[in-house]
């Protein structure tokens, strides 16, 4: 069953790669391994805590006002996030800017929340919460070690081949377009010579 749920959020419905949710942040903040880590368990952190209190408040929320209160909630777990970076990760806030409040309104959360978080029970919403913002995470990161490795011969900040020479156009915009429609048409042709063994 877990790894069910796993393979569902990382491969089957990924949310980047797979349900192209999530594309502004991921082609802003994939420029460095660093930043898609940071924003990846940034993202998880409020899906899962959305997800909990969405299930938990889910049967006294008015249709009419649903979407203002997944919101609501969803911005109270970010201006949390968001203090705690500032405190005690301020170069990491720096290198995310905005993009931390910006996850209040991420396609992710609030697609997770109308989809998933208000029709399922607590302990399924909080899997959900996990697995998308793991397969969020890991697609962040396969994006950034691209685009870092090529765009500055670097992972983590640091030198990978001596000598090579980088390709500065993987730093910048056109890069990380280039780089999600590269990665986002090899998992298509995998997903589809898959379907046809099957």
């Amino acid at each position: 069953m877990l790894k069910e749920e796993v393979k569902r959020g990382v491969i089957t419905e990924n949310p980047i790669l797979i349900l192209a949710l999530g594309l502004c942040p991921s082609l802003a903040v994939s420029t460095s391994v660093t930043n898609g880590l940071g924003m990846g368990l940034a993202t998880m952190f409020v899906l899962v805590c959305s997800n909990i209190i969405i299930s938990i408040i889910k049967g006294w929320v008015p249709d009419k006002v649903r979407i203002p209160c997944f919101i609501m909630v969803s911005a109270a777990f970010v201006s949390i996030l968001h203090l705690f970076i500032k405190a005690y990760m301020p170069l990491l806030d720096q290198r995310l800017g905005i993009f931390i409040p910006l996850i209040t309104v991420n396609c992710i959360i609030l697609g997770r929340a109308e989809a998933f978080a208000s029709k399922n029970s607590l302990s399924r919403s909080f899997t959900d919460g996990i697995v998308m913002g793991l397969g969020f995470t890991v697609s962040l990161l396969i994006l950034s070690a691209i685009r870092e490795f090529l765009g500055s011969n670097k992972l983590f900040d640091l030198m990978v081949i001596p000598k090579f020479q980088p390709l500065t156009a993987f730093a910048l915009a056109p890069g990380g377009f280039f780089t999600i429609a590269f990665v986002m048409g090899v998992v298509s042709f995998l997903r589809s010579r898959k379907e046809a063994r099957a």
